[in-house]
């Protein structure tokens, strides 16, 4: 009997389909007689499995879906295979310069390399575009408002258009925030109204700020908004970024500010807003200038893996063009140049050559191995704010005290070297 090769997967559903695809063209391509065992896993089970349990670390999985908030911890655990060596020997073709120098530095440490992009999409802001289009709603817009209906560019314009598509009665609601305490988007979500506001979670020293006016500022804006009925739909507390995703691609959603990659999953066949979503820069601050987010998904291999040569040759296709390519038309994110401008992929997805410019905007969160414990932190802060009425400041300067100690370095691109 053949062995198996074990994949830990992020549940989305594209992900699950693009892999099984790959691994099929993987097998036909290599002739490995490795059998495809893959699993998908909400994001705290996913964690759990693979970090808590050891299960990188100690062969219950080959190859695991990794997001960047996760680096640092697990090369400081010890749970990733270092890649240099074989990418050494075996190169991956065009790597890095076929790739954004955003998508190859946070796996960098030193000359260590201890994963491969799979899944991009900085957060942008996805809208209806056929809805802002409308003929009937521009006129409904501008007699209210007494300006026309355009894409917000500022966090006020943002609140003042959802309220306009909010229709309860028809199943309308004018935005959704993914606020589900899973230690990702509701933090996500703070960090882009605190940037936009010239705020930053840590001084020059790696210590936490969350006790300052901005984030005041900020947390108090995305609290009215997750709670605001007349911009969103009920039970935002129980909606992780996937279940927001489709959500919106359901056509209950005018707009939100998200991955990327939602946006592409609307093209899918048979999807009711295929042909009807764009995307742009998430709303600006009072400076006009818009903040976004770049966290994307990697392939890992696992220190313990059973297979890692078979594991780094599945990664090593994965990477190739015609396999990134797969990713983006499966409803993922491919993560190479090539993808983002490729003919083909954009007669799919139209506004997958935007990706470069979007890019343009996103800032990335401190690599440190401390920085799972600043994100519960701040994702109890968040999700005591949107569940209590308990002043803002108060649970800013609680959620300070706690995060005292804790001490994180700058960016991946200050501490990686040369993508």
């Amino acid at each position: 009997m053949p062995g198996t090769l074990r994949i830990a997967i992020r549940r989305f559903d594209p992900f699950t389909t693009a892999i099984r695809r790959q691994f099929e063209r993987f097998q036909a391509e290599t002739g490995c007689q490795l059998r495809l065992e893959a699993e998908s896993f909400e994001l705290t089970d996913l964690y759990e499995t693979l970090f808590t349990s050891r299960g990188l670390k100690e062969g219950a999985w080959d190859v695991a879906f990794v997001v960047t908030d996760w680096m640092a911890d697990a090369v400081a655990q010890g749970a990733l295979l270092d890649l240099a060596p074989r990418m050494d020997s075996l190169p991956i073709p065009g790597y890095p310069d076929a790739w954004a120098p955003a998508l190859t530095r946070f796996q960098r440490f030193g000359e260590a390399v201890y994963g491969v992009p799979y899944h991009d999409g900085p957060e942008c802001l996805v809208y209806r575009r056929d809805l802002f289009a409308d003929e009937g709603e521009r006129a409904a817009f501008a007699a209210r408002h007494g300006r026309p209906l355009e894409v917000p560019r500022s966090w006020e314009a943002f609140t003042e258009t959802a309220r306009f598509f909010t229709r309860p009665a028809d199943g309308l609601f004018g935005t959704i925030f993914a606020a589900y305490p899973d230690g990702h988007n509701s933090v996500y979500d703070f960090c882009l109204q605190l940037w936009s506001r010239g705020g930053d979670l840590t001084d020059a020293t790696g210590a936490p700020t969350l006790d300052t006016p901005p984030a005041v500022a900020a947390l108090d804006a995305y609290r009215r908004a997750v709670n605001d009925r007349a911009l969103t739909p009920p039970g935002q507390e129980a909606i992780d970024s996937v279940a927001s995703g489709e959500r919106f691609a359901g056509g209950s959603i005018a707009m939100m500010v998200n991955w990327f990659g939602f946006a592409a999953a609307c093209e899918q066949p048979g999807c009711p807003t295929k042909g009807k979503v764009d995307v742009a820069p998430p709303p600006a601050g009072e400076d006009g200038r818009p903040a976004s987010l770049n966290v994307y998904w990697l392939l890992a291999v696992g220190a313990g893996s059973r297979h890692p040569d078979e594991a780094y040759a599945f990664l090593r296709h994965v990477c190739s063009p015609a396999m990134d390519k797969i990713t983006m038309l499966e409803g993922g994110i491919g993560c190479r140049r090539s993808t983002w401008e490729d003919p083909e992929v954009n007669a799919v997805i139209p506004f997958a050559n935007r990706l470069a410019e979007l890019h343009e905007h996103a800032r990335e969160l401190p690599r440190s191995p401390d920085l799972p414990r600043l994100v519960h932190v701040l994702d109890r802060a968040v999700q005591r704010a949107i569940t209590t009425d308990d002043p803002t400041a108060t649970i800013l300067r609680e959620a300070q005290a706690e995060a005292s100690p804790i001490r994180l370095g700058p960016p991946a691109a200050g501490k990686a070297g040369p993508g």
